[in-house]
Formats: structure tokens, C-alpha cells, sequence
């Protein structure tokens, strides 16, 4: 990746022609990823009342933290390609990543093979580099241009007629599979753009700037800059350790007392509220059928599990939870 004279400065000396921040900003992003399995790992084992990486904010966070990784695709293929195009190290970067999508897709078809990864941010990350290259030597704002359609396409584009399984990986449909990492080319190759167009712009004033010449010198710097310069080995490592720890934790503790409470609240106050119940109502209803459950050790019981007396004591807890709730009744003892 080494740097054209026409953009030398003080970063020239950079080991290997890398910027050294731009490792430290994938190696940021790969901690923000990691803390974010971990968090649909404890939830996924009931470690946790319920999964936060599924919440609203757990979403958005998943998001930005895609998006993150696909800017820096962007910007490191203006980099690696400054000089010129190189087919051969675009083929096997390519190789690379290409293969551990599909390690990651067999890997999951045997794991969860009803929400198994056929289209993860590896896959997109493979496929979006390859319709970026011709980017390369476009002018940076017909890119930012083309960035922008994609990004909107879902919104602008989206039919039934492409919700067939077979185009789920373009992302213009109106249904969204069952899958347990969706990174769909559309909007997604779109941030790729946008990096790509941010590289243009940036990288030459970066190679000219005393950000371009820094160095990491605290150790956590250093680990980050490290991590950023094998993200894939990391990515491939880091998710399949965070799963074997925290199952051997599950196996210790077993799960959160509390786990599917809030979920079963939600359901039961929705439910509730469809069969004509005041919100209110439902509300305090949910909470108090809940606990009674958890009192009666019914809590533990999957309702496909119940016998017919544990049936007909949950629908009475229910109903006299109800009647509390509209101050028909007291409690159940």
C-alpha cells in the first residue's frame, strides 16, 4: 500500500504505508462488534432478562457499527489501489473474505439452521468490493452520487416481486429473511461508496497531515492498531470464543431468573389489548400474570409443555390478574 510520490509527506514513513489511525479505527470498530455479539450471546442464553442486541437501541447500534466497518471497505480500497489497480492482490483480498463468508455460512447452517448467514457483512463486504473497483476512477461526487441511490433504493425500489428467496441478497424486497446477520447490497454497498468517495477526498490530505505521520504509543493504541491490521482473523475468532465462554457460564449459573420476562409482558399486554382489554389494564395485567408464574414454578414451563391442570392454573392466575388489574378483584393469593 505504498503511497504515490504525489502524495508524499509526513506520513511516508509509515510502516508498510499504512495509516496507523485508520488500524485504530478498524480495531475500534471490531470492539464495538465484539461487545455487540456479546450482548446478543447473553441474551440468546438467557443470561439476561431479555436480548438487547434485538432492542431498538441494540439495532441502531448494529447498524452504525456495520456501517463503520463497510466505510473503512471503502476507504482502504482507494489505499490499496493508489498506485494503480492491482488485480492480483484484489483477487486474493477477495479469496480471503469469500471464503470466510462461506466458512461462516457453513458454520451457521450447522448451528442455527433456521436463522443460518447467507448474506452476513462478510458476504457483503466480498461482493461490494468487487462492483466498487470501477469506482475507483470515477470523480468523487458522482460516487458520493451513486452512494446515495443505493443507500435510498429500499425505500425507493422495494416490490413483492423481489422478495423471491433467491434475490434476498439485494435487499429490495419487502420481506426480511430469517437470518441471524443480514447485510443486504442494498443499502449497504452504498457505505462502501460513500468510504470509497471519503477516501478520495481524505486520503491525500490525511498523507499530508500530522494525523497521517501518528503512531499508536500507549499499549491499548497499540492493541487496537494490531487488531485492525488482521480484522478478519479476529472476526472469524472472536464470536465463536465469546459463545464458548459465555456457554460455559450458562452451564455454571444457569439462566437469568428473570429471562423472556419482558418479551412475555409485551406479548401478553399486546394480546390483551387486541381482545378488547384497556392498555392500562393489560399492562399491570402482564406484570402480575408474570410474577404469579414465576411464584407457581410455572415460569420455567414452555406453554407447548404444560399439562392440563398447569394449563388451566395459568389461565386462572391470568384471569384473576385481569380482574385486579380493571379493581374487579384482589390479587391472587
Amino acid at each position: 500500500m505504498s503511497l504515490p510520490a504525489a502524495a508524499a509527506g509526513p506520513s511516508d514513513h509509515a510502516r508498510g504505508g499504512r495509516f496507523a489511525v485508520i488500524d485504530v479505527a478498524r480495531g475500534a470498530a471490531l470492539l464495538a462488534m465484539a461487545g455487540y455479539h456479546a450482548t446478543w450471546d447473553l441474551g440468546f442464553l438467557r443470561l439476561t432478562p431479555e436480548n438487547h442486541a434485538l432492542s431498538g437501541p441494540g439495532k441502531v447500534a448494529a447498524h452504525l457499527i456495520a456501517g463503520s466497518f463497510l466505510v473503512l471497505v471503502g476507504i482502504g480500497l482507494v489505499l490499496m489501489n493508489r498506485s494503480g489497480l492491482r488485480p492480483r492482490a484484489i483477487l486474493i483480498r477477495f479469496g480471503r473474505i469469500a471464503g470466510a463468508a462461506l466458512l461462516i455460512t457453513v458454520a451457521t447452517v450447522l448451528a442455527f439452521p433456521d436463522s443460518y448467514i447467507f448474506f452476513g457483512i462478510l458476504h457483503c463486504i466480498a461482493v461490494s468490493s468487487l462492483l466498487a473497483l470501477p469506482f475507483l476512477r470515477v470523480p468523487p461526487a458522482i460516487t458520493a452520487t451513486v452512494a446515495a441511490l443505493v443507500i435510498a433504493a429500499p425505500r425507493l425500489v422495494a416490490h413483492p416481486v423481489l422478495d423471491a428467496p433467491a434475490l434476498f441478497f439485494l435487499g429490495l424486497g419487502r420481506l426480511t429473511p430469517q437470518t441471524n446477520d443480514y447485510v443486504p447490497l442494498f443499502p449497504w454497498f452504498g457505505t462502501v461508496l460513500a468510504g470509497l468517495a471519503l477516501g478520495q477526498v481524505a486520503l491525500p490530505v490525511l498523507a499530508r497531515s500530522r494525523l497521517g505521520a501518528w503512531h499508536p504509543r500507549t499499549p491499548i493504541a497499540r492493541a487496537a492498531a494490531l487488531a485492525g491490521r488482521h480484522s478478519l482473523a479476529i472476526y472469524l475468532v472472536h464470536q465463536p470464543l465469546l459463545l464458548a465462554v459465555l456457554s460455559g457460564v450458562a452451564f455454571v449459573t444457569g439462566p437469568n431468573l428473570k429471562a423472556g420476562m419482558p418479551e412475555f409482558r409485551r406479548d401478553y399486554a399486546a394480546n390483551c389489548i387486541r381482545t378488547g382489554g384497556s392498555p392500562g389494564a393489560c399492562r399491570i395485567a402482564a406484570r402480575c400474570t408474570a410474577d404469579a408464574l414465576r411464584r407457581d414454578k410455572l415460569w420455567a414451563f414452555a406453554p407447548r409443555a404444560f399439562t392440563p391442570a398447569e394449563q388451566l392454573e395459568a389461565q386462572r392466575l391470568s384471569q384473576q390478574c385481569y380482574e385486579a388489574s380493571e379493581g374487579t378483584a384482589a390479587p391472587p393469593p
